[in-house]
């Protein structure tokens, strides 16, 4: 494992590309009604990054060993759908739970997050519950990071609230190092034991993003090589956020105006 540690010039690209990253989704957010396609979705937010901030969609074309050429510029995971989902026809409706994952590239480093949207504002209270607690895993793990900590410690603190309010935790996608490549070392694992992993070092950055499933934690992929499914069909959501470890604690690089803020149960130790 070969884990990069940025340099202050580094840093100060990165803070700007995950800006950027995170103004998509404040740009789309109103977009997000009952009636419209996740391709319209897909094709608001590609004009966005490229006529607005001149930025690069990281996921188009994107090609990894084993997987198609990914065909569209975000990814649009609806419902059941845990990851990676194919923005198309699809129609959104009242209630539904929609994740949008956006990664934009600016100056050659990426900036990566995403966010649930309850479709016209209401859905079930099982929906709102898996969406709020995966949320608060989310900041759980974010709470977890600053020089000499685990991996396993923010793993940990996300399993353990998910799996208290009786959801689960999907173990086969994690978060990742993040810079000049899409996807680097660390894998950040969203389970497991505090104490073991990998020691966080200032200048480290990489995501946080747990996949919170509201029936078992077993998933598949669709057809289209892509699209990430819950097996029995349960609902599933995801947040993610890009972050830096400062000598200091913790800097959540993907923040702007629109993002939600910290839920009440993290924001005294974020604030110590």
């Amino acid at each position: 494992m070969s884990v990069t540690i940025k340099s202050p010039a580094e840093i100060e690209k990165m803070r700007v590309a995950c800006r950027l990253a995170s103004e998509v989704l404040d740009y789309i957010g109103p977009y997000v009604t009952p009636g419209v396609t996740t391709g319209e979705v897909d094709r608001l937010c590609h004009r966005y990054m490229e006529d607005v901030q001149h930025t690069i969609p990281a996921p188009l074309n994107y090609a990894p060993p084993g997987y198609p050429p990914y065909p569209k510029a975000i990814c649009t995971s609806v419902n059941h759908q845990v990851c990676h989902g194919v923005p198309g026809d699809k129609a959104l409706k009242k209630g539904d739970i929609l994740n949008i994952d956006v990664t934009v590239i600016k100056d050659g480093f990426h900036g990566d997050c995403s966010r649930m949207f309850i479709v016209g504002g209401e859905s079930t209270i099982l929906a709102k519950r898996l969406c709020q607690v995966t949320f608060e895993c989310m900041w759980l793990g974010i709470a977890q990071v600053r020089p000499g900590a685990r991996l396993g410690d923010i793993g940990h603190a996300i399993q353990r609230h998910a799996e208290g309010h009786g959801f689960s935790v999907v173990r086969e996608f994690c978060g990742h190092g993040i810079g000049t490549k899409f996807h680097e070392d660390p894998q950040v694992l969203h389970y497991g034991r505090p104490g073991t992993g990998v020691e966080l070092q200032a200048g480290m950055t990489f995501t946080i993003e747990p996949m919170i499933n509201a029936g078992r934690a077993a998933i598949s992929e669709l057809p289209d090589g892509w699209t990430i499914v819950t097996k029995d069909r349960s609902l599933s959501a995801q947040w993610e956020h890009t972050v830096l470890v400062t000598p200091m604690g913790v800097e959540v690089l993907t923040l702007s105006a629109g993002c939600p803020a910290p839920p009440a149960l993290v924001a005294d130790a974020l604030s110590s």
